[in-house]
């Protein structure tokens, strides 16, 4: 059986404008999204830890102490998986657990100093690994990239159910085009 032919000039041009940038844009998504799951996957760098606890502490040095299911709300996890993780980082000394200043039965996760510094380290790590994927962009792509990023990223949180949305990252005030 003949492979297809390859498309020439004569082709008709894929279809132009919003509902095709959008569509290309729907199909790019959920390879950002695989490879974003990828790259959470790579070991860090010098620590035996593992990667899915550790972005936790993210979070809760943004927001401060948080309650177990309040976080895994958050970040829109399974609260099994999250207790895993929480009890990881407890073991390790990433995080503690102090009583709810409003309910003794409860307990907030709290991120200590050995938490904060494992922070700047996956920090450093991410922008070291961006910088160096990014190094043949211009000063002005990047600059776009990342507003258009936050744009996107405060209209998707905008699009959620308000009992869905996070307060991990407050919308960035931008300029209007």
């Amino acid at each position: 059986m003949p492979s297809p032919a390859p498309p020439s000039a004569a082709s008709p041009p894929p279809p132009a404008g919003r509902p095709a940038e959008v569509r290309r844009l729907s199909e790019q998504l959920p390879r950002f999204m695989r490879l974003v799951h990828a790259f959470k996957s790579l070991p860090v760098a010098g620590d035996s830890r593992e990667r899915a606890a550790l972005v936790l502490l993210f979070p809760l040095t943004r927001l401060g102490p948080l309650r177990q299911s309040a976080l895994a709300e958050l970040v829109h996890a399974d609260p099994s998986t999250v207790s895993r993780h929480v009890a990881a980082l407890v073991e390790q000394g990433l995080v503690q657990r102090v009583a709810d200043e409003t309910d003794g039965r409860a307990s907030r996760l709290v991120v200590t100093d050995a938490g904060r510094a494992a922070v700047e380290r996956l920090a450093e790590e991410r922008t070291a690994q961006l910088g160096a994927m990014l190094a043949d962009w211009s000063d002005t792509d990047l600059g776009s990239l990342t507003a258009l990023l936050g744009r996107l990223l405060d209209d998707l949180t905008a699009a959620l159910p308000s009992e869905s949305r996070s307060p991990s990252a407050p919308p960035v005030p931008r300029e209007k085009p």
